[in-house]
């Protein structure tokens, strides 16, 4: 993950290790300052912090509705059923290259599956998710952490409460 000194994306960035245990100190917008396990500090894409307990959450622990993954799995089939419409339309001549790129404009879907893996684009959000099928988790995300709130429609970062002593990030 990179980390700044400072939450700018536009100064230099420098790796932190990948599973280096972190602590979250404060929040920007987007941005998370993390005290690492090393004692080193930096600011972070906060969004792309786990939560990571002392004991794993069990398996039968009902979904959030953030966490499932089958909302974004609906919505990607959606998207491809679109896909595949405008293609058919233009295989068919029912449109011209002109309808197909006016039909498919925004339509934006990613998905990759690799057995138990899932990876899957959130267009509604602007971010890759992760999943094994039990939580939903930021892999990346298009644009830069930003310290003011997006626009409407994109999903405000969460506020974060200070972690009891026996929780860390990662």
């Amino acid at each position: 993950m990179p980390a700044w000194e400072a939450p700018d994306p536009a100064g230099p960035a420098v790796g932190l290790d990948p599973l280096l245990p972190v602590r979250l100190v404060e929040r920007r917008g987007d941005w998370g300052q993390v005290l690492c396990s090393n004692g080193w500090s930096a600011w972070v894409d906060g969004r792309r912090l786990l939560a990571v307990p002392q004991d794993p959450p069990a398996a039968e622990a009902p979904l959030a509705r953030t966490d499932d993954p089958r909302p974004l799995l609906t919505r990607a089939e959606e998207a491809l059923a679109e896909y595949r419409a405008a293609v058919e339309a233009l295989a068919d001549g029912g449109t011209d290259g002109e309808g197909f790129r006016a039909r498919t404009h925004g339509l934006r879907i990613g998905l990759v599956v690799d057995g138990e893996s899932l990876w899957l684009y959130d267009r509604d959000h602007a971010r890759w998710l992760y999943t094994d099928g039990i939580r939903l988790h930021t892999y990346a995300a298009d644009e830069a952490p930003r310290a003011e709130p997006g626009p409407p429609g994109h999903a405000p970062t969460r506020v974060v409460p200070p972690d009891p002593p026996d929780r860390d990030l990662r």
